[in-house]
C-alpha cells in the first residue's frame, strides 16, 4: 500500500489518530454520566449559536494563525521555537507602549494602527533575533533560550504594569488601564465583534508566506538547513543567515499577533496576555507535519472547540469543566504524532515529499 498508493496511506494515518482520540473523549464522557453528543451540541452552541459567539472564535483564531504561519517557518528550517509565546508577549509590550505614549488625534486612527502593529512586529523580531543569537553565536539550543526568554519577558510584562504603567489609583499586577480609545482596534459590528483588518491581515500572511516558502529560493534554503544543515552549508547555503531570517519572520508574526490580543481582546496590558496562544501553535503545527497550507483550517477548528467549550460548564445538561477541550486537542496531537512516528518505521516510503514540498522544489 505504500509503495502503490502513497496518498491513501496518508489519509489513513491522518483520519485513524482523530478517530481513536474522539473515541477516547466519547469515553471520558460516558464515564462522568454524560451524552457525547450533548458536548458536541454545547461545543457547537458555543462556538456558532450566533454571530457574537462567531466573532469569538474569529478573536481566537487571528492570534493563533499569525503564530502558526510563523511557526511553520521555523520548522522548516528545522527549528524549534519554543519562544514563540515570548515573541508574543514582546510585540504586545511594544504595543502597549505605542498605545499609551503615541497619541493622535482621533481623524488620524488608522495611522496610529498600523504603527502599533510595526511596533508589534519589531518587538517580536527584536525578541526572536535574541533567541536566534544565542543559538547561533553562543550554541544555546533554541529550546532552553526560548523558554527562558518567555519566563523573562513575563517578569517585564509584570514588572511595567505593577511599576512605570500602574494605573493612576494605585498600584496593581491585574493589568493596566485601558488604552486611549484612538489606539485600539474597532470592531466591525456589535454583533460580530471582530477586526477585520486582522482578518485580511492573516489572508495577506498566509498568501505572502506560502508564496515565500514554495517559489522562491529562501525557501529552499530553509528547506536544506532543516533537512541537514552541513550539507546545506557544504553546498553553500548561508545556514546561519537563513536561520536567523526564519526566526524574524516568524517573531514578526508573533508580535502582531500579541498585539491583537491588548489591543483588541482585552484593551490593555495584562500579566501572561498571550493567553497560550503560542504554545498552541506549536501543537497546530505538529499536527499538520509543519504544512502550511491546512494551517488557517486547523487553526480554526482549535479556536472554534476552544471557544465553544466555555459552553461545557453552563449547560445544564452537562455541568463539564471547559478544561475538557484541552484535553481532547492534547489527546489528538498525542496520536497523530504518535502515528506518524508508526507510519515512518513500517511504512517508510518516496512520499515523505509530499507534493507541497515538489511544488516547492519546481517552483525555485
Amino acid at each position: 500500500m505504500t509503495a502503490r498508493h502513497p496518498a491513501v496511506t496518508r489519509i489513513v494515518f491522518l483520519l485513524l489518530p482523530i478517530g481513536i482520540s474522539l473515541a477516547v473523549a466519547a469515553a471520558l464522557v460516558i464515564a462522568v454520566g454524560r451524552d457525547p453528543l450533548d458536548v458536541v451540541d454545547a461545543l457547537w452552541q458555543g462556538a456558532f449559536k450566533d454571530s457574537r459567539k462567531l466573532g469569538g472564535v474569529f478573536n481566537f483564531w487571528i492570534p493563533l494563525s499569525l503564530v502558526s504561519i510563523g511557526l511553520v517557518v521555523t520548522f522548516r528550517a528545522g527549528l524549534w521555537n519554543i519562544g514563540v509565546e515570548g515573541q508574543m508577549m514582546m510585540g504586545a509590550l511594544f504595543a502597549s507602549w505605542g498605545a499609551q505614549y503615541i497619541l493622535l488625534d482621533d481623524s488620524l486612527a488608522p495611522l496610529l494602527h498600523v504603527a502599533l502593529l510595526c511596533l508589534a512586529a519589531l518587538g517580536g523580531m527584536f525578541w526572536a533575533w535574541v533567541v536566534g543569537a544565542l543559538k547561533i553565536r553562543l550554541g544555546v539550543n533554541e529550546i532552553f533560550g526560548g523558554v527562558a526568554l518567555n519566563a523573562l519577558v513575563n517578569v517585564i510584562s509584570i514588572y511595567l504594569i505593577s511599576g512605570p504603567w500602574q494605573p493612576r489609583i494605585g498600584g496593581s499586577a491585574q493589568g493596566t488601564e485601558p488604552f486611549p480609545q484612538p489606539a485600539l482596534l474597532p470592531e466591525f459590528a456589535q454583533t460580530f465583534p471582530v477586526n477585520i483588518f486582522m482578518i485580511v491581515l492573516v489572508a495577506a500572511a498566509f498568501v505572502i508566506v506560502y508564496a515565500l516558502l514554495n517559489r522562491t529560493r529562501w525557501g529552499l534554503n530553509l528547506k536544506a538547513v532543516g533537512k541537514n544543515m552541513r550539507s546545506a552549508q557544504l553546498l553553500g547555503v548561508a545556514t546561519e543567515r537563513t536561520s536567523m531570517s526564519a526566526f524574524l519572520v516568524c517573531g514578526a508574526l508573533a508580535g502582531v499577533a500579541g498585539s491583537y490580543r491588548v489591543l483588541f481582546t482585552f484593551d490593555n496590558l495584562r500579566p501572561l496576555a498571550s493567553g497560550g496562544i503560542g504554545f498552541l501553535g506549536l501543537l497546530v503545527v505538529l499536527l499538520l507535519s509543519i504544512r502550511l497550507l491546512w494551517a488557517p483550517l486547523v487553526a480554526f477548528a482549535f479556536a472554534a472547540i476552544l471557544t465553544g467549550s466555555t459552553r461545557l460548564q453552563i449547560a445544564p445538561s452537562l455541568k463539564l469543566d471547559s478544561s475538557l477541550a484541552g484535553v481532547m486537542q492534547g489527546m489528538l496531537v498525542l496520536f497523530v504524532i504518535l502515528f506518524q512516528g508508526v507510519r515512518e518505521v513500517f511504512f517508510p516510503s518516496k512520499a515523505n515529499d509530499d507534493d507541497e514540498m515538489a511544488a516547492e522544489e519546481s517552483g525555485a
